[in-house]
């Protein structure tokens, strides 16, 4: 047992200026570091996918201008919303299986620069059917998350995965909050300072995010490493043959049954964060008459406060499964995203900005937390097929913001928005069940142990 751990515990490789295990995966997190080949590929993937929640949630922060520029209905805004999670969803699923293949820094890259020149055609939209199509696509971008997930598990040790998952998912989700207090001050840059007309102003506000989006895909492709190793081959992931084809590992993650429930968690925990980011600025600018400043301030609270909790969720997704195994980690996100479903619940009954704006908050920390927790458990799932898996829990989490989207706020829905976001956080509290049902052979379930040894050297084949 000694000369186990021994081998898999903490070690430092003259190549390296991290401890790595066996694999040369990192076994200690250092954020501030910009050490390769680990810690660079931590901080290209954040600040990649970054751009990209920047560039989707871009238009939401500059919707009431827009609105009165295209003559949009609330049907067109709600359609609008949830095409920008449709096209996220097919993506999601493709990238799983692309990071497989090509592995995660040429599949992220690749979409960055693809989906860059959307951002920038938003600059012409001149229709309502042409603002639907262009979040659309624009939506496709958000499949780098899947990319990054699957680079963080490529480069850190179980150990700390979860911590390196929560910190680049929630360092880059900031993008999202940014961008709602970022695209108004340009706006009003152009409007105020260098008094360009209104109709002009928030079309070239949108230069900026497809520039900054491209900038960060070309970095990725130059600076980037796909393993600690090197250049990237499937069977240094994998561990398993290189003959076997793309089309075993696919349908190896879809037979996964804990994919599936973990996809369906993700998606009220991460998709209702989504739909929130799509929804809160206008929420608080109707409901609360502030104006679009303050609306996009208290919105990019919800998005920026992801800094700190996702990777909340990480570390304790690692320190409970540190202490407790696995059923540390399940237990974790059960609580977690409950106590956020009762958050989401209360946000929408209470009446005055101020209570409304401090739920707001309790309920970002924690919705964002769950996600984290979510990532945490991904890497154990399957190591064949890991991208595929990354991928179905990705898909999960936009599929859940399409659904509560078209179901909630897609403008005919007969319930208020407030009534809207309350039965939210009821379906939170539904979905949050199956958690439940997860259970592994080698580590055990939320109610019982393992039924494996933990050295058995067939377990693979479970894999």
């Amino acid at each position: 047992m000694e000369q186990k751990q021994s081998n898999s515990e903490i070690d430092q490789s003259p190549n390296f200026s991290i401890a790595v295990d066996y694999d040369q995966k990192a076994t200690e997190f250092r954020p501030f570091s910009l050490s390769s080949p680990h810690m660079r590929a931590f901080h290209l993937a954040w600040l990649s996918l970054f751009s990209c929640f920047f560039s989707t949630f871009a238009i939401p922060p500059l919707l009431e201008v827009i609105r009165k520029d295209l003559n949009l209905t609330e049907t067109d805004i709600g359609r609008a919303g949830i095409a920008s999670f449709v096209g996220s969803i097919f993506s999601r699923l493709a990238m799983g299986p692309a990071c497989d293949v090509f592995g995660p820094r040429v599949a992220s890259a690749t979409l960055s620069l693809l989906t860059a020149p959307v951002v920038l055609s938003t600059c012409l939209i001149s229709s309502p059917q042409g603002f639907i199509l262009v979040r659309f696509l624009i939506g496709f971008c958000l499949a780098n998350f899947v990319a990054s997930q699957f680079w963080m598990s490529c480069m850190f040790s179980g150990c700390v995965v979860g911590l390196a998952n929560g910190f680049a998912a929630g360092w880059a989700n900031v993008g999202s909050g940014l961008t709602q207090l970022a695209m108004p001050l340009v706006y009003s840059l152009f409007t105020s300072c260098l008094n360009i007309p209104s109709f002009i102003s928030w079309r070239i506000a949108f230069i900026f995010p497809a520039i900054f989006q491209a900038v960060t895909a070309i970095m990725v492709l130059v600076y980037g490493q796909d393993l600690p190793d090197g250049n990237y081959k499937r069977k240094k992931i994998t561990g398993h043959k290189p003959s076997e084809n793309i089309l075993s590992i696919v349908l190896n993650g879809l037979k996964n049954y804990r994919g599936w429930i973990l996809g369906i968690t993700y998606g009220f925990c991460f998709g209702v964060e989504l739909t929130t980011d799509n929804i809160i600025a206008e929420y608080y600018y109707e409901r609360f008459h502030v104006n679009i400043d303050v609306a996009g301030g208290i919105a990019a609270s919800f998005g920026v406060a992801n800094c700190v909790s996702r990777p909340v969720g990480g570390i304790i997704s690692d320190k409970m499964g540190k202490r407790f195994g696995m059923r540390g980690r399940l237990w974790s996100l059960w609580v977690v995203q409950t106590v956020a479903g009762l958050l989401c619940i209360l946000l929408g009954r209470v009446n005055t900005v101020g209570v409304s704006v401090l739920v707001m908050a309790c309920f970002s920390l924690f919705v964002q937390a769950a996600s984290g927790l979510t990532f945490g458990i991904v890497p154990f799932v399957s190591k064949r097929s890991l991208g595929v898996i990354s991928g179905m829990t990705g898909s999960g989490g936009t599929l859940g913001a399409v659904i509560t989207q078209f179901l909630l706020f897609s403008g005919s829905s007969k319930f208020s928005t407030q009534t809207s976001i309350s039965i939210m956080g009821l379906l939170m509290l539904v979905f949050t069940l199956p958690i439940t049902l997860i259970y592994f052979p080698k580590w055990g379930g939320m109610f019982c142990g393992s039924s494996i040894d933990e050295d058995d050297e067939n377990y693979h084949l479970l894999d």
